[in-house]
C-alpha cells in the first residue's frame, strides 16, 4: 500500500461531536488527536477555545461545525456561528447545508447560504466545508447541483454527512448510512479541480478509510481515530 502512517493521519478530522460529549471527553479526544498528528479536531461552537487551548502546542488544526447537526439555522446565525468560531480560534468551519432548501429546490437561497458562510469563512482565514447530509440529500441531481454551487462559490471541501442524519429503518429504529462510495465518485465528478471531498459518518476502521481515500476523499472525519490509527501501525509496519 503506497501511504504512510503519517499520511493516514493527516487524512482525519477528529470529531468530538457527541451531545454529551464531557470537557473531560474532549480534553482526553484533544490528547488522541495529538498523539497521532491528525489534522484537525472537529469540534462544537461552544468547545473551539478550550479545544484551542489543548491543542496550542500541536500541529492539529481546530475546526468547528456550524448549522449542525441539522442546518436548519438562519443565514444570519450561521454566519455569526462562523464568526465567532473563527475568534474562539478555529481554522476549519464544517456547515450543514440548509436540507429542506435543497430539498424544496430553493437553490437561489442554498447559493445565497453557502456563498456568504464561504465568504465569511475566508475573511477569517478559516477553510470551509459543506456537509450535504447525504442521508436525506440522497438524488444524485441534488448532489450534482450541489456540486456545483459549491465548485462557483469557491468552497474548500464538500462533505458527505454530519453522522447525525438519522432516518427512519424499516425496523423501526432510526440510524444513518452515513458515507457512502458511490456519493464521493459521484461528487468526484462533479467538483471544480480547487474543491476537494471529505467523507465521513460511519467509518471507523482503517479499511473503511482506505477505501474513502481511494475513492477520492483527502479528509475522512472519524470518532475511532485510536483505533485506525492503532491499526494502520500494523498494517503499515510502522
Amino acid at each position: 500500500m503506497d501511504i504512510t502512517r503519517k499520511e493516514i493521519a493527516q487524512l482525519i478530522d477528529h470529531s468530538i461531536l457527541h451531545p454529551t460529549a464531557t470537557d473531560d471527553d474532549l480534553k482526553r479526544e484533544c490528547e488522541i488527536a495529538h498523539k497521532y498528528k491528525v489534522a484537525s479536531v472537529c469540534v462544537k461552537p461552544y468547545a473551539v477555545k478550550q479545544a484551542s487551548v489543548f491543542l496550542h502546542d500541536s500541529p492539529v488544526a481546530v475546526g468547528c461545525v456550524v448549522g449542525f447537526p441539522s442546518g436548519n439555522s438562519a443565514i444570519q446565525v450561521k454566519k455569526y456561528e462562523t464568526q465567532l468560531a473563527i475568534q474562539d480560534g478555529a481554522v476549519e468551519i464544517d456547515m450543514v447545508v440548509n436540507v429542506g432548501k435543497v430539498l424544496s429546490g430553493d437553490w437561489d437561497y442554498v447559493t445565497k447560504e453557502i456563498s456568504e458562510i464561504t465568504k465569511e469563512s475566508h475573511v477569517g482565514n478559516a477553510c470551509v466545508k459543506v456537509i450535504f447530509e447525504t442521508d436525506y440529500v440522497s438524488r444524485d441531481e441534488d448532489i450534482i447541483t450541489l456540486c456545483e454551487i459549491c465548485t462557483s462559490a469557491g468552497v474548500d471541501f464538500v462533505k458527505t454527512s454530519s453522522g447525525f442524519g438519522f432516518v427512519k429503518m424499516p425496523s423501526g429504529d432510526f440510524n444513518y448510512a452515513g458515507a457512502q462510495l458511490e456519493h464521493i465518485a459521484l461528487m468526484k465528478k462533479h467538483v471544480g479541480n480547487n474543491v476537494r471531498i471529505k467523507a465521513a459518518g460511519g467509518i471507523r476502521s482503517f479499511d473503511e478509510l482506505v477505501k474513502f481515500y481511494e475513492a477520492g476523499a483527502s479528509r475522512i472525519g472519524a470518532t475511532a481515530t485510536h483505533a485506525i490509527m492503532e491499526e494502520a501501525c500494523k498494517r503499515l509496519n510502522e
